[in-house]
């Protein structure tokens, strides 16, 4: 029992076994803390719950997860970033389509203690098509980057927007029913040189198709004229730095600065932008890291 040990040795204990990197599998993280306590068992074993992480979702590439802070969490860093905590103790984190194998989560307790925990990245096999042909040049002329450079303005200064939305803690549902039609993460690679990887996911439906919106959230960015390559585009953040991005609509329901509710129709589907025909292109980053919408949602019902 840890009674039975000095809270110097326990602490060492701990630094060496959980601390140093120790594997524990996706499906059950937990993390333990670096203090100890001199209770009794039932004691014992109700301070070892309360500084322990708990998680929803799945640890993978392209992956969300939301997660339970230990009790008396002051703050919280994830990759050494600060994340926010709610304030029922509720966080979230993902993971980028080309995450590592692991990735590191600190809390940090009033008492100044830390806890720690290394969480496993499970790999996703990637659809990957390699061609035996050059890559197409990509020289932009003068007038393209000139209208180009406003609309990456706008996109990054959508992102920056943090709304104090929910809607992050919500299950999605898919904003318009259809074939799929692009996947997330799908990559071509022309005579070894890597093309970019599908950002969201397409899903094809007939010109003029109501979609809506995925989870509650604020409209960051409407689209007053068609953008070159995205066409009509709405952003909504959802709360937490996730975000949801909706390309080449036919048009849209909602203004900038509005908050919609999940399931609430919010555009049309098109054909605007860069687009070979009408779908719901849906793409969707936490902070930097781009994920897979579809580990949200789960399958069309």
């Amino acid at each position: 029992m840890l009674g039975a040990v000095s809270r110097k040795k326990v602490k060492l204990l701990l630094g060496v076994g959980i601390l140093a990197g120790v594997a524990i599998p996706a499906a059950s993280v937990w993390a333990e803390s670096n203090s100890a306590t001199d209770a009794n068992a039932a004691g014992e074993s109700e301070f070892r719950q309360a500084v322990k992480f708990g998680f929803s979702g799945e640890a993978i590439q392209g992956g969300v997860m939301i997660g339970d802070a230990p009790a008396g969490t002051r703050s919280l860093t994830f990759e050494g970033e600060p994340i926010p905590v709610d304030e029922d103790g509720k966080f979230i984190i993902a993971f980028n389509r080309d995450a590592g194998q692991a990735a590191n989560l600190v809390a940090t307790l009033e008492n100044g203690e830390t806890v720690r925990k290394f969480i496993n990245i499970a790999p996703r096999n990637w659809k990957i098509e390699h061609v035996a042909i050059n890559r197409r040049a990509t020289t932009s002329s003068a007038a393209f980057q000139a209208r180009r450079a406003p609309e990456l303005a706008q996109i990054n200064a959508a992102r920056r927007v943090v709304s104090d939305s929910k809607g992050w803690k919500q299950t999605f549902i898919w904003p318009v029913k259809g074939r799929i039609s692009g996947m997330f993460g799908n990559q071509r690679v022309y005579n070894g040189d890597p093309g970019s990887y599908h950002s969201g996911m397409d899903i094809a439906a007939p010109n003029g198709t109501y979609y809506v919106a995925p989870a509650d959230g604020v409209v960051t960015l409407a689209a007053s004229s068609p953008f070159t390559l995205e066409g009509n585009l709405l952003m909504i953040d959802h709360g937490m730095g996730l975000n949801s991005a909706f390309l080449h609509s036919s048009e849209i329901l909602v203004k900038q600065g509005q908050q919609v509710k999940r399931g609430e129709p919010i555009g049309r589907v098109g054909s605007t932008g860069s687009a070979t025909g009408p779908h719901l292109h849906w793409s969707m980053k936490w902070n930097q890291a781009r994920i897979d919408p579809i580990l949200l949602t789960g399958p069309q019902g």
